[in-house]
């Protein structure tokens, strides 16, 4: 086995090096404003007549072989503190445009838009995208690891859009202190990346093969300024709240909390490139509430993070490890005691190096009957650039109780709980080839051994092969209180292959199509535990045949048949894991096979749907049947609606009685509904309502929030959140919640 890592991590160290940017060849000029930019969306300013333009656009999707069809020209200019940017979006026929609404942070396949991505470091790694919907809609997020984006991400820029029928225009400008770049670099990495759904075809400037996202940033091209930008100034960006709101909990009877609180966030360049985030007494009652989900298996759900503290530059946290073993995961904090206060220092020092330090600390939790003690929590994390793309990186991770005593540790509760991890990140010069090779440690106050994890995978993806492997083994005693790891003592192997064929008839309704491969297989360290002993980790195997058909309109259908075999280490209720009242033996193992399908239909319509299916064996000799189905529909720009419904149907498992531990077949029915409501009265002023229904853990949520968006970055907030029992609609608890930032800078 240790050979085999070690071969393992030379092959990645190797498909490193590499030279030359890609798109190199592709640049465009940009020189200072010698007069004034109004942002109109009109371009009317004699300045960007004389701006050189970048055009001609390589066409993604449906294809990647030729120049777009639909015209776009792009110029760029500059003053003393705004970069600005314009974009004529002409389209192949006269007609509406086509968007979901005038939303913020929109998704992409579902607009007509088009993005500016930005690279200042020229690191083919970090960078930023700054976009608009046709309607006028403002997206904003930042790139991490070359190729992801986290849409959470939200700064301080302006734009507006026009539109006559034929073309849309698009102007901006972004704050050279909403950027972080080196002072005195005249080379930017850049790219623009249209969607334009009439003609179904995807775009950029600079040629991205369509296997990957078109921000992928190994194919930018360059920025080239006339002269260095304005030199990056010591920007301090203040950021208070106040707030106001009442709560009442109905099932504990408890009386009505008023709240009046405040506090705020400091955003300070420390360099041009290194950026120290403050926190106090932070309040995160306007972000978005998670999207529930169906839950039959006995491990932990993974949902992303969203408050805006911890986005900023998150990959160099983030991006330790693989999907379940993480050794930090910053939802945990702030996890049953509020966050006092905090800091965050991250950006980069010089070219090649990135660096990312934390601190916490949490209040005392106020239901003295729960034990939990005060945490300090703290984070070091640093990169250093290896050839073009790849990395190597190491992170520690403490969690840290402040005034720990008896009556914590018979609680259950740790004293302390560190990490130590260090890893090679792999990212080839044309993206082909990633990966990653980590090995982290663990550290308790109790002595233990089999406290390490490893984790290795390496993907090779091209235009017709994307092919992975990934392999990982988690120690037994390896505990990450501040991580997301939510079973330990197995190792873990996905190996992973697809085929894609390429319908060259422009007339085809079909585009491609093609068959995927994959398992996953998970096998318990130890093999000598007596039967009356439960572990975290079970013995199982998943195998999946699919097949995958994308249509010409940008809809897509799949189907895929399943085979599994677990045999469990636990006693577990695969009914309903969230009851107690059914359970299948501990050591007894199942099999069964299954078939799905999956249809999405296109975004071009006002009327969007699709559907999943899966129908097959279950546990126990039981089937399962699971359907679900989407809805939505737009009034464009202003409305947009959707409503889903997954229904599950467990029926004929055998499994034993709780109350009597006898056997006996046993099924159950459940929904899960949700529904969104988003009206956008302007570009400025939203309302976002979430209706769920989870009969699974009976419960109905109601979560409205209205927005107005009065400057760039500054907000009102009025949050309405009830939580229901779905028997008799009985009220579990109630908030009402109005709140005031605003973003300014020094």
């Amino acid at each position: 086995m240790k050979k085999t890592l070690l071969l393992f991590s030379i092959l990645l160290i190797n498909l490193s090096i590499s030279a030359q940017k890609i798109n190199e060849k592709y640049q465009v000029h940009i020189n200072k404003a010698t007069s004034e930019i109004r942002i109109d969306g009109k371009l009317d300013e004699a300045q960007w007549q004389r701006c050189e333009a970048a055009k001609d656009f390589w066409m993604i999707t449906p294809a990647d072989t030729s120049k777009a069809k639909v015209r776009t020209e792009a110029k760029f200019t500059y003053d003393d503190n705004f970069l600005y940017f314009s974009a004529v979006n002409y389209q192949e026929k006269e007609g509406p445009y086509i968007v979901e609404s005038l939303k913020r942070d929109f998704n992409f396949g579902r607009n007509d838009n088009l993005w500016l991505i930005l690279e200042p470091f020229n690191d083919l790694t970090n960078g930023w995208v700054f976009g608009s919907n046709a309607a006028g809609a403002q997206f904003d997020g930042q790139i991490g690891e070359g190729t992801n984006l986290n849409p959470n991400w939200d700064n301080r820029w302006i734009s507006q859009t026009t539109f006559d029928g034929k073309k849309w225009i698009l102007e901006m400008a972004i704050p050279f202190s909403s950027l972080r770049y080196k002072a005195g670099e005249t080379h930017w990495g850049m790219n623009m990346s249209r969607l334009d759904l009439r003609s179904n075809e995807k775009s950029s400037w600079a040629p991205v093969p369509r296997q990957f996202f078109s921000i992928t940033l190994a194919y930018t091209g360059t920025l080239i300024w006339d002269n260095p930008p304005p030199a990056p100034k010591t920007n301090i960006s203040i950021i208070p709240y106040a707030l106001t709101g009442i709560s009442k909990n109905f099932e504990k009877n408890e009386d009505i909390v008023f709240r009046k609180d405040f506090g705020g966030d400091a955003k300070i360049a420390v360099s041009p490139s290194l950026n120290l985030d403050l926190t106090v007494n932070p309040d995160f009652s306007q972000v978005d509430v998670d999207q529930q989900v169906t839950n039959l298996n006995r491990f932990e759900l993974f949902f992303p993070e969203r408050r805006q503290f911890f986005l900023e530059n998150s990959d160099i946290f983030n991006s330790f490890g693989g999907e379940e073993t993480r050794p930090f995961f910053s939802r945990r904090i702030g996890l049953g005691t509020p966050i006092q206060y905090g800091a965050r220092l991250s950006g980069k020092l010089g070219n090649d190096w990135r660096i990312g330090v934390l601190n916490i600390q949490t209040s005392a939790n106020k239901d003295t009957s729960v034990g939990l003690p005060t945490y300090n929590y703290s984070v070091f994390a640093v990169q250093r650039k290896l050839f073009s793309r790849s990395n190597i990186s190491m992170m520690i991770v403490n969690k840290e109780a402040i005034g720990f005593g008896l009556e914590n540790s018979k609680k259950g509760f740790s004293q302390y709980n560190r990490n130590v991890v260090f890893q090679y990140n792999l990212a080839s010069k044309s993206n082909k080839w990633t990966g990653k090779a980590a090995v982290m440690k663990s550290i308790t106050p109790e002595a233990t051994t089999d406290d390490f994890t490893q984790y290795y995978d390496v993907s090779y993806t091209t235009q017709i092969w994307d092919i992975g492997l990934t392999f990982s083994r988690v120690g037994e005693n390896f505990k990450s209180e501040t991580g997301f790891v939510p079973r330990k003592g197995y190792n873990y192997l996905n190996p992973n292959i697809g085929y894609t064929y390429y319908i060259k008839n422009a007339s085809s309704p079909l585009i491609s199509h093609g068959p995927k491969v994959f398992s996953f297989m998970y096998r318990n360290n130890r093999t000598d535990v007596p039967e009356n002993i439960s572990l975290s980790s079970d013995n199982s195997t998943t195998h999946v045949l699919g097949y995958n058909l994308t249509f010409r309109d940008r809809s897509t259908f799949e189907f895929f048949t399943a085979y599994d075999n677990i045999v469990l280490y636990s006693s577990f209720n695969p009914i309903n894991p969230y009851l107690k009242n059914y359970y299948v033996k501990n050591r007894s193992e199942h099999s069964w096979n299954s078939w799905g399908t999956s249809f999405t239909s296109t975004p071009r319509s006002l009327f969007t749907y699709g559907f999943n299916s899966r129908y097959g064996t279950y546990f126990g000799d039981g089937t399962r049947l699971r359907l679900n189905g989407q809805l939505g529909y737009r009034f464009q720009p202003f409305v947009s609606l959707s409503l889903s419904g997954e229904y599950n149907s467990i029926k004929d498992v055998k499994v034993f009685a709780f109350n009597d531990n006898k056997p006996t077949f046993a099924g159950t029915d459940f929904w899960l509904i949700q529904s969104k409501f988003d009206i956008t009265f302007t570009n400025k002023i939203f309302w976002t309502t979430y209706f769920q229904y989870n009969e699974q853990v009976k419960n109905v949520n109601l979560n409205s929030r209205l927005q107005w968006r009065y400057k760039p970055a500054s907000d009102f907030f009025l949050v309405y959140s009830d939580n229901y029992l779905p028997t008799d609609l009985a009220i579990k608890n109630r908030s009402l919640v109005l709140k005031w930032n605003y973003w300014w800078n020094i």
